[in-house]
Order: structure tokens, then sequence, then C-alpha cells
């Protein structure tokens, strides 16, 4: 039975795929579970203009008077340029109207760059989110709030809910501990990040199996998600000569998503340093994987304490030689993945964000 209604808010669509969508979607169902409806709306000011896009919104908005509205705030969601600063329009039209405003900060940081655009992008986007901080009932960060340069005491309104997955079957294939019918150990890449950073991130990963197949003859590199086909040419380059089995899927389905992932041993994040707002390296945790990667200053107790090897990426070779020990060793990697399936179900299930955010809707709707 459905006891109370919410709006996510969205800006503009991330193409190929919305990652802030399906977040929103799980979620959504997740809370229908609790008794609360979550409808998605969107300003559209990449297609209509701001000016009819504010219009528009202005005339749904009357119908949310004291309804809970959770702003999804990314920079590039509310500026094609990164210069989010008309989000304050949105936010003084849902205050005008009276609704309840909830903003989730899927980017907890600025953008940093050694250029004075750079600068500026900074700037503008450090206004744009103090603004947002300043004019909502509630702030939900996707890391934990001491590990933000910018926050303030005064930010008491402040809640910390780490993403999930977003693979509504995560959890079915969580539990699983499978034997390879080739027995091949196969090593996940679930997605690589396009443009400038796809070189460096197909160079750390071939690198890193090139080593490992040095030692071991029963490899298989299984690459899928965004730009994964991008990389192909690239990874089968790097890898020619090396006893490795290459897979590259492109873009799957989320039912394939975790299918793929529980046929793998191992999940390679090297997209940055892992955190709680970062669902592709999320992903191998809820499907019980193992997760190579690095730590950074978002990476937060909740990721330590699941089933995540850390490797250095200023030491040279290092990726190879923890990835090498991962597969070598397959009490420590059962041991790994033991701890994926334990954080997923604290953590990171969409039963448990639902609970956090259900935590606030209720309780401050009753103020």
């Amino acid at each position: 039975m459905i006891r109370q209604g919410a709006i996510a808010l969205l800006g503009r669509a991330d193409k190929p795929t919305d990652g802030v969508e399906e977040y929103c979607n799980h979620l959504g169902e997740a809370l229908r579970g609790r008794g609360i409806s979550l409808a998605i709306e969107r300003v559209a000011w990449e297609k209509r203009g701001w000016r009819r896009a504010l219009r528009s919104l202005r005339r749904h908005a009357r119908a949310w008077k004291d309804s809970w509205v959770l702003v999804q705030y990314t920079a590039l969601a509310w500026s094609a340029r990164g210069f989010p600063l008309r989000i304050s329009r949105v936010l003084r039209t849902l205050n005008r109207v009276g609704a309840r405003i909830a903003v989730v900060y899927h980017d907890v940081e600025p953008f940093t760059g050694p250029r004075l655009i750079d600068r500026l992008r900074h700037s503008a986007q450090l206004h744009a989110m103090r603004q947002a901080m300043n004019a909502c009932e509630v702030a939900v960060f996707t890391v934990p709030m001491e590990k933000l340069t910018w926050m303030q005491p005064h930010y008491t309104h402040s809640v910390f809910i780490p993403v999930g997955a977003n693979l509504p079957v995560a959890g079915q294939a969580a539990s699983r501990k499978r034997v390879a019918s080739d027995g091949k150990l196969n090593i996940a890449v679930f997605s690589v990040t396009g443009g400038d950073f796809l070189q460096r991130e197909v160079d750390d990963i071939t690198r890193a199996v090139r080593f490992a197949a040095s030692r071991l003859k029963n490899l298989k590199l299984t690459v899928f998600g965004r730009h994964s086909e991008d990389a192909e040419s690239e990874f089968r380059k790097r890898l020619d000569g090396a006893p490795v089995e290459i897979r590259v899927l492109g873009l799957l389905s989320d039912e394939d998503v975790v299918r793929t992932m529980s046929n793998c041993d191992v999940l390679l994040f090297v997209r940055g340093p892992i955190s709680t707002r970062r669902s592709s390296a999320i992903a191998g945790i809820a499907c019980g994987l193992p997760v190579i990667a690095a730590e950074g200053p978002e990476t937060s107790s909740l990721i330590k304490d699941a089933g995540v090897a850390f490797y250095t990426p200023q030491k040279k070779g290092d990726l190879g030689e923890v990835l090498l020990h991962v597969l070598e060793d397959q009490h420590y990697r059962a041991d790994l993945a033991r701890r994926s399936w334990i954080a997923q179900h604290r953590f990171f299930s969409w039963t448990v964000i639902a609970a956090r955010y259900a935590d606030f809707l209720e309780t401050k709707s009753k103020l």
C-alpha cells in the first residue's frame, strides 16, 4: 500500500546510459516496498532551452506542495560545460511552491584542472553546490561527509547514503561460487572511461593481465559496459601473443551484466580510486566478487570492509602483483568474495539504501 509520494527531479540525461536515472529507478522500486512511490521527472533544458524548461517546471511543480522532491545533482546534468549555476533557479521554483527539497549529490566535489577555464568551472560548481545546500531541507551525499573538502560545520542537515549497484538482480548472483567449466580464471572489467582516459586505463589493465599471464596460463579477460567496444582493438593489440582469451561484450542488459559477473573470478576497477559513489565498482561487490582497486580520499570504511584488494598506482607493477595474488590464492579469493557478499547485504543493497531514505522521508514529513 502506497502511503506517501515523492519526486526524483533530474536534469539532462547522460548517454548512452544514464546512471542517475538507473539509480532512481532502483531506488523507486525499493521504496515501493516501504509504501513510498517515487516518480521521475526531468527539467529538459537541453532540448527546450532554459526559459521553456523552467516554465514547464513551474506548471508541474504546483502539484508538489508539501511533497518531497529529490533533486539529483551532477554538474553536467545542469550544464553542458559544467557550469551548473542555473540549478539555483530550479531550487527557487521548488521553494516557491512549497515543495520539500532534498538534494542528492552524485558529484560530491567540484571538478579540478590546471587551466583558467578549469578554475572558473571549479568556482562555479562550488558556488552551485553551496547554494543547493542552503536551499534544501536534506542533503544526501554518496560518500561520508568527513571525506569532503568543502563541508562546513553548520551543514547539519546532511546524510550519507552510499549508492547501490544499478543491477536489480545482483543479490541473486552474490551467493554463488562456481568453478569455471573451461578451467579458466576470468577477469572482469566493467566499463572503461572514454576520451582521454581510455588509453591509460587499457594500458594499466593489459600490463597487469600480461604479468599475471606470465605465471598463470589459464586466464580469460571479459570486458563489458560503457566504452568497452571502443577499447576492443587496443585490448587485442596490447595482449597480442599473451596466453589470454579476450571477450569484449559491449553494453549489456542488467540481467546479462549479472550473468557475466557471475562467471568471473575478480573485478578490476581502474577508473580512479574506489568509493561508495562508484556504481560500476559496487557492482562487483554486489555480485560477490573480489574487487581490485586503488584507495583514495573518498574510500571509506564501508569499502574497506568489503572484499577489496588494494593496489598502489604509484608503485610500478603493483596492479599486476595484486591481481596475481588474488588469482593464485584460492582461499584469499574466496575470503574476499565472502566479504563482498556480506558488505552487499549490510551496506549496498537497495533494501538498505531505501530504508535510509525512508528514515528522513517519513520522519521529517511528520514534523
